[in-house]
């Protein structure tokens, strides 16, 4: 027997499945982006070698 159509944007009951189908969340803020993230920690990083580089250099 075939198994029957299932409408779109709905997920087909499995056997034995006790859990509800769940939304999705919305995309995030910059936190969910991980080249945001590393970019902030790579510019920060170039910041504080810059100040370093600067105090030996002289002022």
């Amino acid at each position: 027997m075939t198994d029957p159509l299932v409408p779109p944007n709905e997920t087909p009951a499995a056997e034995g499945s006790t859990a509800e189908a769940h939304q999705e969340r919305a995309d995030g803020d910059i936190w969910e982006h991980p080249r945001i993230r590393l970019r902030l920690i790579v510019f920060g990083c170039l910041l504080i070698a810059g100040f370093f580089v600067g105090r030996i250099t002289g002022l």
